[in-house]
């Protein structure tokens, strides 16, 4: 075996990048502990002064997943100045991009939040996420680009196409042969479901 000696100044970022390459490459099953150890050429019990558990490590790359998305889509709404459709439009795109960069991230982190075992951290980091939809339906509500009615259900009518869009694409639809594979109708689907009656 290959015993290469320590030399990551942070192994606790070395230890999530790799798990993140595994989870991409075999999923959660393929995630241990002590393989981790031996791909970033530490000792099998390095990785668990920083990761008690697989759990606590799932928690963690499914916490960094959460806050790469939430700086993703705040950079992506951008300025309160420009209208509601274009910032759902820029927040989709960054959305579905993520999304479909990283799937095997994305059910992890759903998956995750939902978890007895899960961190307030990671709880915290999923209600933010929420929130970036709602506020984006608020304000367009306050604005009267959006229709009225509670901005939970509201937001669905984003959420469940986008997600509808993410399934097919990361499944391996047969999409339109557009430049955007479909997106762009995708999008003004949801616009339209959100103007004001």
């Amino acid at each position: 075996m290959d015993k290469r000696p320590y030399h990551h100044g942070d192994l606790r970022a070395a230890l999530l990048a790799r798990a993140g390459e595994t989870l991409r490459e075999g999923g959660v099953g393929a995630l241990s502990l002590r393989e981790l150890a031996r791909d970033v050429g530490v000792s099998p019990g390095a990785p668990r002064r920083h990761f008690a558990s697989k759990q606590v490590l799932l928690d963690a790359l499914a916490l960094d997943g959460f806050e790469r998305l939430i700086d993703s889509l705040v950079a992506a709404r951008g300025g309160e100045a420009r209208p509601f459709a274009e910032r759902l439009d820029a927040m989709a795109r960054a959305y579905v991009g993520f999304s479909l960069s990283d799937p095997a991230l994305l059910s992890l982190m759903f998956s995750a939040k939902h978890s007895p075992e899960a961190s307030d951290g990671l709880r915290d980091a999923a209600r933010r996420w929420a929130e970036q939809g709602l506020a984006l339906i608020r304000d367009g509500q306050s604005r009267g680009e959006v229709r009225e009615g509670p901005p939970d259900r509201v937001a669905l009518t984003v959420l469940a196409p986008l997600h509808g869009y993410i399934g097919l694409a990361a499944g391996g639809a047969p999409l339109p042969q557009t430049p955007d594979r479909g997106l762009d109708d995708v999008i003004a689907s949801v616009v339209r479901a959100c103007a004001p009656k």
